[in-house]
């Protein structure tokens, strides 16, 4: 049986490329997008849909009723301000830095949960990636790009909470670091493309199970401490 999987943010980086990745891998593919890319997506395109929006996601949702969503990966993201220290935040930058990373992957796997469990129902088993960062481990004590730290170590602690709450349900939920990518948020100096990161993103998708659940790893799938 097509497994299906959903993506946030998969107009450009590393969701474009997951997405082709997945489509390549004979999955059906379900993409939400804030603006349409100028190439082609495969499978269904949300078009208009930001992750902060809950009534967006309940119209995709209303959409997608009683279909089975395999996997949901929460890779929609943003670095945050430009004003991000702790001497001088731009606090509504910060706010949204938050909206964006840390609440709407919750808002996200809420508006999906009755898919993942018609998808738990066929298969057994249905996952929940969150693509996360390294900079939010609470043991690393660098403080440059504090919203965005913040809110990375934000959303590990609500999908830790999610995983415990899922479990008795056979739903799966891991933490993703896609490395330093060569993206528009990570520059061009950074040290892996957006193939070999989305390529990791994806084996590490289908890699794991309950037994795994509440994991944190890197797109090579090595663990990262919290």
């Amino acid at each position: 049986m097509t497994k299906t999987i959903l993506i946030t943010g998969a107009a450009r980086g590393i969701g474009y490329a997951l997405a082709d990745i997945a489509a390549r891998e004979g999955m059906a593919v379900i993409s939400l997008v804030r603006n349409r890319p100028p190439g082609a997506l495969p499978g269904e395109v949300f078009d208009g849909v930001d992750v902060t929006d809950a009534d967006a996601l309940a119209r995709v949702a209303a959409t997608l009723a009683g279909r089975p969503i395999d996997f949901l990966v929460n890779n929609a993201g943003i670095i945050g301000p430009d004003r991000q220290s702790t001497f001088d935040m731009d606090f509504d930058g910060f706010r949204q830095t938050l909206e964006v990373n840390a609440l709407a992957p919750l808002r996200v796997a809420q508006a999906f949960l009755p898919n993942l469990r018609v998808a738990r129902d066929e298969s057994g088993i249905a996952r929940i990636l969150t693509v996360t960062s390294a900079m939010g481990r609470m043991s690393y004590a660098k403080s440059d790009q504090i919203a965005y730290r913040a809110s990375k170590a934000a959303v590990n602690k609500v999908m830790q909470g999610l995983a415990t709450d899922l479990a008795p349900e056979n739903i799966a939920v891991r933490l993703i670091h896609p490395g330093w990518v060569r993206t528009d948020m990570g520059g061009s100096g950074a040290d892996i493309s957006v193939e070999e990161s989305a390529a990791g993103v994806f084996a590490r998708a289908l890699d794991f199970d309950m037994a795994q659940t509440c994991s944190f790893v890197d797109y090579r799938g090595e663990t990262i401490p919290w």
